[in-house]
C-alpha cells in the first residue's frame, strides 16, 4: 500500500517561512514524479509545484514562483516544499502526490496522496 506522508505545516506569520516535507512508501520513489498541491477552505485544489523524477524539472504555479521552491532527496525516498514570504492567501491544506509518465498539474492525474498538513497564515 502506497503511503505519503505529509509534515511540517503549523501556523506562522505573515512573512515566515515553514519547510514541507511528504515521505514515501511502498513504491519506488525514484521512478516517480511529485507534486504539491493547496485546498483552502471553500476552494478546489489547486497545483503548486512539480518534480520530475530526477529533480531535473521544476513548475511552479504563478502564485508561489519565487517564494516556494521544491526539491526531493530520492535516497530518503522525501520530498520538500520551502515556502518563503508566505502570505495569508497561502493558508490551505497542502498535499503532496505522486505519478508516473508525463508531467501534470491536473489533479485527476494523480493516483497516489497524501492526508495533507495544515499551514496556517496570520496577518
Amino acid at each position: 500500500q502506497v503511503q505519503l506522508v505529509e509534515s511540517g505545516g503549523g501556523l506562522v506569520q505573515a512573512g515566515d517561512s515553514l519547510r514541507l516535507s511528504c515521505a514515501a512508501s511502498e513504491l519506488t520513489f525514484s521512478n516517480y514524479h511529485m507534486s504539491w498541491f493547496r485546498q483552502a477552505p471553500g476552494k478546489e485544489r489547486e497545483f503548486v509545484a512539480f518534480i520530475n523524477w530526477s529533480g531535473r524539472t521544476i513548475e511552479y504555479a504563478d502564485s508561489v514562483k519565487g517564494r516556494f521552491t521544491i526539491s526531493r532527496d530520492n535516497a530518503k525516498n522525501t520530498v520538500y516544499l520551502q515556502m518563503n514570504s508566505l502570505e495569508p492567501e497561502d493558508t490551505a491544506v497542502y498535499y503532496c502526490a505522486a505519478k508516473r509518465f508525463a508531467y501534470s498539474r491536473n489533479t485527476d492525474a494523480y493516483p497516489y496522496w497524501g492526508q495533507g498538513t495544515q499551514v496556517t497564515v496570520s496577518s
